[in-house]
C-alpha cells in the first residue's frame, strides 16, 4: 500500500517536471524536499523525547538513578548491530560527508542514507548517547536532496542545491530557526551561491520550520521566552566570554579527535568496543546524569531561575542550594562533555557534534557568569550569558560565527541579544581559527585534500584531479644529441618545452624554446652543440598524487609555465600552467550554484 502511494506520487511529480519551467520545478522540489527533512526531524526528536522523559520518569519513581547508565550501553549496543547487519559494516559519520561528496562525488549520495541515519542515530542518541541529532538530520536532509535530484535527473548544480535545501530544512526543522537554517546550507556547505539560488533555500527552510512546528510540540524543541535586557556595561565580560568560548572550543576539537583516535587504534571487535566504550559512558553518566542525550533539558534548566534543579536526582543533591558546588558541577561536566561525546561516537554509536555545542556553549556561559557574580566582581544575567555561550561554542566549534548568531537569536525569540551575540560569536571564532585551521567536522577531509574549507580557491582545487591535466604526449630528446634534431622538433611541432631523458626515462634537464631562441638561428652552434650543454634543471618537480593546491603552489614558486612530472621517479609528462587555469574556470564555472 505504502508503495502504490509513493509510486502515485513520482508520476505526479514527474508530470510536474514536464508542465514547469526548470525554475519552478527546482521551487517545487525544493518544497518537497523541505518537508521530507521535517519529517525526519520529527520522527527522531519525538523518539529522543519520549525516551528522555520515559528514563526520567522511571528513575524518579523507581529511585533507580543507574537506568539512565544502562540505556546508552542498550543504545550503542543495538546501533552497532543495526551497522553490521542491516547497513553493510559500515556508516559514515559527520556532516564532512556531505562536503566529500559534493566535492568528489558529483553531490551523489547514497540511498541507505535516507535511513541509516535517522535509525542509528535514534538508537544511539535516544537512548541516552551524549550526541546530537543535528548531524544525522543534516545527513538525512542533504540524502533527501540528492537522490531526489539523481531520480528526476537534475544536473550537478541542482544537486547540489537541492543538498543545501536538504540542509537548510533540517537545521530549520530542528530548532524552528530557518533563518539559520539558511546560513548553516551557505555558511558551512555550499561553496558558492549567487543570489538568486537563495530563494529554493528559503522555501526548503521555511518549509521544513513550519512543519515542525505544525507536528512537534513546543516542549521538544529547544526554545526560550524568558530573557533579561542587554546591558552595555557588560560588553567588557561579553568580551572575555568570547575569548573564554574560544579556547574551550580548541579544547573540545583536538581532545575530541584524540578520543575518536583512540577507539579507532582499539583492536577489538565492533561489539567489544561499543561495549567497553559504552560502560565509561554509564560511569560518566551515573556520576554526571546531565550528560544523557541531547541535553537540552539541562540547557533549559540552566537558563531558569532555579538552576539547582540540576543537581536533583544525582550524587550531589545534598548541594542542591550550595552555588559553589552546582558551579563545581557545571564546571566538571562542562569538562567532561568533550569526552561523553567522543566515547559515544568512538565506541560505535552514531550522532553529532552540533548538540553538544549548543550545551557546552550554555555550561560555558553559566560558569563563566556564576563565577564572576559569586566572586562579588559584579552582578551579571546568568541566563543571557548562559544563551550568549552557546552561540561562542558553535561558533568556534564549526567556524560558522553567522549561524550561530542567528540561530541563538531564533531559539529566544528576539534579537535583543544581537550585540552579545555578535560580539561573542565572532572573538571565539577568531580565536578558533588561529589554532585551529579547519572546523572539526572538516579537519580530516582537508588533511587529505578531499573537503572544502572557508578558502573558496582551494575548495575548488580539492574538486580536480592532478592526473587529468598532466600532458603525456610530450616529445623528448636525448642529452648527446645535437640541436639540428631539437630544431627538427620545434619546426615540425607546437611544442616550446623538451623533457631531456636517458634511454631509462630519467629526467636529466629541461630545455624551452625561449631560453634557445639566439643559438638555433646559428646554423654553426646548432650543428657542434649538445642538447647537454644547454639544458637546465627543473625547478620543480610535480607528482601525479600531489593535490592540484600543491602544483599551483609551485607554479607560483617556480614562477614558470611549465612544470615536469614524474611518475614513479620516471620522467611522464609535463602540466602546463595555462590548461590548469583553465580547467580552475571551467570547475568554477560549473560550481557557482545560480
Amino acid at each position: 500500500m505504502f508503495k502504490k502511494y509513493i509510486s502515485k506520487l513520482e508520476t505526479i511529480i514527474a508530470l510536474a517536471q514536464s508542465l514547469l519551467t526548470p525554475k519552478q520545478f527546482i521551487f517545487l522540489s525544493a518544497v518537497l524536499v523541505g518537508i521530507s527533512a521535517a519529517f525526519a526531524v520529527i520522527v527522531l526528536k519525538t523518539f529522543a523525547h519520549w525516551v528522555f522523559s520515559f528514563a526520567t520518569y522511571v528513575s524518579g519513581i523507581l529511585k533507580l538513578g543507574f537506568l539512565n547508565s544502562i540505556l546508552p550501553i542498550i543504545g550503542i549496543l543495538l546501533t552497532v548491530l543495526v551497522v553490521k547487519k542491516v547497513l553493510g559494516g559500515s556508516i559514515q559519520k559527520g556532516t564532512s560527508q556531505i562536503l566529500y561528496a559534493v566535492a568528489k562525488k558529483a553531490s551523489i549520495i547514497p540511498k541507505k542514507q535516507m535511513y541509516a541515519q535517522i535509525v542509528t542515530s535514534s538508537l544511539t542518541v535516544g537512548l541516552g548517547g551524549s550526541a546530537g541529532l543535528e548531524s544525522p538530520i543534516v545527513i538525512t536532509g542533504a540524502a533527501f536532496g540528492s537522490n531526489y535530484a539523481q531520480k528526476y535527473k537534475l544536473s550537478y548544480k541542482d544537486r547540489t542545491l537541492l543538498i543545501g535545501c536538504g540542509v537548510a530544512a533540517g537545521i530549520a526543522a530542528a530548532f524552528n530557526a530557518p533563518i539559520a537554517g539558511v546560513l548553516f546550507a551557505i555558511e558551512v556547505l555550499l561553496v558558492d551561491v549567487s543570489i538568486a539560488a537563495f530563494t529554493p533555500i528559503m522555501i526548503a527552510a521555511a518549509t521544513g520550520a513550519l512543519v515542525s512546528v505544525i507536528a512537534l510540540n513546543e516542549e521538544i524543541l529547544l526554545s526560550f521566552k524568558q530573557q533579561e535586557s542587554f546591558d552595555y556595561h557588560n560588553i567588557a565580560f561579553y568580551i572575555l566570554l568570547g575569548l573564554f568560548t574560544g579556547f574551550i572550543s580548541v579544547y573540545y576539537s583536538r581532545n575530541f579527535q584524540k578520543v575518536e583516535h583512540f577507539f579507532a587504534r582499539l583492536k577489538l571487535s565492533p561489539y567489544k568496543k561499543a561495549l567497553f566504550g559504552s560502560s565509561i559512558l554509564a560511569i560518566l553518566i551515573f556520576i554526571f546524569p546531565t550528560l544523557f542525550g541531547e541535553g537540552y533539558e539541562s540547557i533549559k534548566t540552566l537558563s531558569d531561575n532555579d538552576p539547582g534543579k540540576l543537581l536533583e536526582n544525582t550524587l550531589f543533591s545534598g548541594f542542591r542550594d550550595n552555588s559553589w558546588a552546582l558551579l563545581v558541577f557545571v564546571g566538571l561536566t562542562m569538562m567532561l562533555k568533550v569526552f561523553a561525546t567522543g566515547i559515544t561516537l568512538g565506541s560505535g554509536g552514531n550522532g553529532g557534534n552540533f548538540a553538544p555545542s549548543l550545551f557546552l556553549g550554555s555550561y560555558v556561559g553559566f560558569f563563566f557568569s556564576k563565577f564572576i557574580n559569586l566572586t562579588g566582581l559584579t552582578k551579571l544575567p546568568v541566563s543571557n550569558f548562559t544563551l550568549v555561550g552557546m552561540a561562542g561554542i558553535l561558533s568556534g566549534l564549526f567556524h560558522a560565527p553567522l549561524t550561530a548568531i542567528f540561530l541563538i537569536a531564533e531559539i529566544t525569540g528576539g534579537y535583543n541579544l544581537m550585540i552579545p551575540l555578535m560580539i561573542v560569536a565572532s572573538i571565539s571564532f577568531a580565536i578558533s581559527k588561529r589554532f585551529e585551521k579547519h572546523s572539526m567536522d572538516v579537519k580530516n577531509l582537508a588533511k587529505k585534500g578531499h573537503a572544502f574549507t572557508s578558502n573558496k580557491d582551494t575548495n575548488i582545487l580539492s574538486t580536480l584531479e592532478t592526473t587529468s591535466i598532466i600532458q603525456t604526449d610530450y616529445l623528448t630528446v636525448s642529452p648527446n644529441e645535437n640541436l639540428e634534431r631539437l630544431v627538427d622538433l620545434i619546426s615540425h611541432s607546437n611544442q616550446v618545452i623538451f623533457a631531456v631523458v636517458d634511454t631509462e626515462k630519467n629526467l636529466l634537464g629541461i630545455v624551452h624554446f625561449n631560453d634557445i631562441r639566439e643559438i638555433i638561428f646559428n646554423t654553426y652552434r646548432v650543428k657542434y652543440t649538445l642538447v647537454r650543454e644547454i639544458m637546465i634543471e627543473a625547478v620543480e618537480i610535480i607528482s601525479p598524487e600531489d593535490s592540484m593546491e600543491i602544483v599551483m603552489n609551485k607554479f607560483e614558486k617556480s614562477k614558470k609555465a611549465f612544470l615536469p612530472v614524474l611518475k614513479d621517479g620516471k620522467y611522464y609528462g609535463f602540466i602546463s600552467k595555462s590548461v590548469a587555469l583553465e580547467a580552475y574556470r571551467t570547475k568554477l564555472k560549473s560550481m557557482t550554484i545560480e
